[in-house]
């Protein structure tokens, strides 16, 4: 992992790969950005102009390097864009320095250390550049040999420091807020590995131990019911989902608890480690990335770590619901009844939806400990990329407060994010002449219709919060700020924020 530090040193001293500083992009050409007044002076005033000369606009993502003044240890000037140039009595905001630290430290893969001078206001900028960074660094090179022992390794590993000009190493705020990028990075990109693990090293059973792993590690209580206790405890969805896999479902629960804490959420985590649709079989062309769709488990693992890291005021529950969908003689048909754990019964006329059964089993045990907010994570539906595109989340909640203050915690850590509806009228195409309930419902507005599905196995008054991160959960294409490419982590970050702010009392 990329280590991260502070440093107030004169930067023509530090001996380094690279110095990172910022541009940005001004109405008459690019503008370097507050940070670098060092290096600037070191061009004799000039280095926007050499920008201009070689190109760079300062437009967001953009990269150009050139060779340090003379007298500098550092060999390489990397200029990085952060965008339009703020306002008169405005500064850059923080998700413009993480973005531009993830590219930056993209760039320098394979270096082993690199400043960075980017505009730092005040901690939050600190935490902002050096969350980016940590980011922008990931590299997931388990299964390639280049990565092991190749000549040109180093070209694949990730950037290997980062120091941050600009902070105050002392300070108490600072150096909090490089611990908590910290924490928060190495558990996304802990959950990015799981989401990138082939599905034939990551079934339920090997996500398991990694959980009790992780679990033991930080003083998180750790839960695993396999098959015969998935059995007796009459978790039909659950077990219906993983009956066609020869590797067995497993419902972890993970329980982060602090002894001043008075609130607690339970955050449910979907963990289809492998999708084929079941007997529902996904056509050729759409299976090939399906080992992403356990994202949802990955980041309620990582988010309950991070909370334990980092000592929040506050418990954490973890579900997650971990099923293998494979079609098989003993595989889930459309048409079979499920009795789910709640007691209701529920009609599968399509085994390829299937996150919903095991989420609903989950939610009922996370609703049986009373939380004050249940929060449920899943690639759920191909119909939110359809409504919010792929780098894009829906939220839907039975409480429009709620729902907007996940919205707002969102925003606030950079994830993108938009509010849905749950339309009741919808509920009535999901009636079934043999259950209570079916897995399907109209085909228009699928996304609205999980989340209507899932709110029927969420305990009576708990407020209630669906996530349904099937766009950004994995990114196809390629990376972008300090989004790789392949697993993302999407989630994470907010499932942080709001134990943080109700270990602050201001969430509820």
């Amino acid at each position: 992992m990329t280590a991260l530090t502070l440093s107030t040193a004169a930067v023509p001293g530090l001996r380094a790969d690279a110095i990172v500083v910022g541009v940005a992009k001004g109405a008459k050409g690019p503008v370097v950005a507050p940070g670098a007044e060092a290096v600037d002076k070191a061009y004799d005033g000039r280095l926007a102009d050499v920008l201009g000369t070689l190109g760079a606009s300062g437009a967001e993502g953009e990269v150009t390097k050139l060779p340090a003044p003379a007298g500098f240890k550092a060999p390489v000037v990397v200029a990085v864009g952060l965008g339009a140039l703020p306002k008169k009595d405005e500064v850059f905001g923080a998700e413009s320095l993480r973005r531009a630290a993830g590219v930056a430290a993209r760039t320098l893969a394979g270096a082993k250390k690199a400043v960075f001078a980017l505009p730092i206001e005040d901690a939050a900028d600190a935490g902002a550049i050096g969350e980016g960074a940590l980011l922008g660094a990931y590299a997931f090179d388990a299964y390639k040999e280049i990565g092991r022992n190749g000549k040109d390794a180093k070209n694949g590993k990730p950037l290997a420091e980062v120091a941050l000009l600009g902070g105050k190493p002392r300070d108490a705020a600072f150096k909090a807020a490089v611990a908590r990028a910290t924490a928060v990075s190495e558990e996304l990109n802990r959950a990015r590995d799981l989401i990138n693990t082939p599905p034939n090293d990551l079934n339920p059973e090997a996500f398991a131990a990694v959980a009790q792993a992780a679990a033991e590690e930080h003083g998180i209580q750790v839960e695993v019911l396999d098959v015969e206790a998935l059995e007796e405890g009459g978790y039909g969805g659950i077990l219906g989902v993983g009956a066609g896999s020869a590797a067995g479902p497993r419902l972890v629960k993970l329980t982060y608890t602090h002894e001043a804490a008075s609130k607690h959420l339970a955050y449910v985590g979907k963990g289809i480690t492998y999708d084929s649709g079941g007997i529902s079989l996904k056509p050729a062309g759409h299976n090939e990335t399906m080992k992403c769709d356990m994202s949802g488990a990955a980041a309620v693992f990582a988010a309950v770590v991070a909370a334990a890291r980092l000592g929040l005021e506050v418990n954490v529950t973890g579900w997650l619901a971990l099923a293998e969908n494979m079609p098989s003689g003993s595989a889930t048909r459309p048409g079979d009844v499920l009795r789910m754990y709640s007691g209701k019964t529920v009609e599968v006329l399509n085994t390829d939806a299937e996150g919903r059964l095991v989420l609903a089993d989950a939610l009922w045990a996370a609703s049986a400990e009373k939380p004050d907010a249940i929060v449920d994570v899943a690639t759920l539906t191909g119909a939110m990329m359809l409504a919010l595109g792929n780098r894009t989340y829906g939220i839907m909640a039975n409480d429009d407060a709620f729902r907007s203050a996940v919205h707002e915690a969102a925003e606030e850590v950079g994830e993108a994010a938009w509010p849905m509806p749950l339309p009741d009228h919808l509920k009535k195409g999901m009636e079934s002449p043999t259950a209570d309930i079916a897995n399907m419902g109209e085909r228009y507005g699928g996304g609205l219709v999980a989340g209507l599905f899932l709110r029927e196995f969420v305990g009576e008054g708990i407020t209630w919060a669906h996530l349904d991160i099937a766009g950004p959960a994995f990114n196809e294409g390629g990376p972008f700020g300090y989004t790789p490419k392949g697993g993302t982590g999407t989630a994470v970050r907010t499932l942080v924020r709001l134990a943080e702010l109700t270990a602050g009392g201001d969430l509820g």
